[in-house]
C-alpha cells in the first residue's frame, strides 16, 4: 500500500512537472497598443508624422510561438524569438547610446526611467522581423517605431 501511494505521488509529480515545462512564454498572448509618445531621439523641431500613430492606437498586436499577428509593421510570419536583458543604453536599438556620444548628458539609465523601465537590465524580445520588444513589466511592453515609442499592454 506504501509503495502503491509513492508511485501515485510521483506520476502527480511527474504530471506537473510536465504541465510546467509546456507552458507558453511569458510574453505569448494577445496586447493592445494603448499610447505612444514622441521617442527621445526624435529631432525636437520636427514634430513626428501622426498618420501611422494613429493608426495603430488600440490595435491587438498578438504575439503567437510561430507568427505575430497584427498591423502592418508589427506582423511577422515567421519570428525567430529569443530573449534577453539588455542595459538601458541598449534598448531601441543603441539609440540611447547614440544619443550619449552626441551629447554626454543624455543618460540612457535616466532616459530609460523616463519611459516607465526600471533601472536595472530590462527583458527584450528580439523576433527577428523588424521589432524587437522591451518589456517594462510582465504587462507593459514598449516598441520604438518611426520616432514614437508605444506601449503595449497585455490582453
Amino acid at each position: 500500500m506504501k509503495f502503491a501511494g509513492t508511485v501515485v505521488c510521483l506520476l502527480v509529480s511527474v504530471g506537473a512537472a510536465g504541465t510546467a515545462a509546456a507552458a507558453d512564454p511569458f510574453y505569448i498572448g494577445s496586447w493592445i497598443v494603448t499610447a505612444a509618445v514622441a521617442a527621445p531621439w526624435a529631432d525636437p523641431q520636427r514634430k513626428p508624422d501622426g498618420t501611422e500613430r494613429a493608426r495603430l492606437m488600440g490595435k491587438a498586436v498578438v504575439l503567437n510561438a510561430k507568427e505575430i499577428s497584427g498591423p502592418r509593421p508589427f506582423a511577422c510570419a515567421k519570428p525567430q524569438y529569443k530573449v534577453i536583458d539588455y542595459g538601458p543604453d541598449i534598448i531601441f536599438q543603441g539609440a540611447f547610446d547614440e544619443m550619449q556620444r552626441a551629447d554626454k548628458k543624455a543618460d540612457p539609465k535616466t532616459l530609460a526611467v523616463s519611459l516607465g523601465f526600471a533601472s536595472g537590465p530590462i527583458k527584450t524580445l528580439e523576433t527577428g522581423c523588424e521589432i524587437d520588444v522591451h518589456f517594462a513589466d510582465d504587462t507593459t511592453a514598449k516598441i520604438g517605431l518611426n520616432n514614437y515609442v508605444y506601449t503595449l499592454k497585455r490582453r
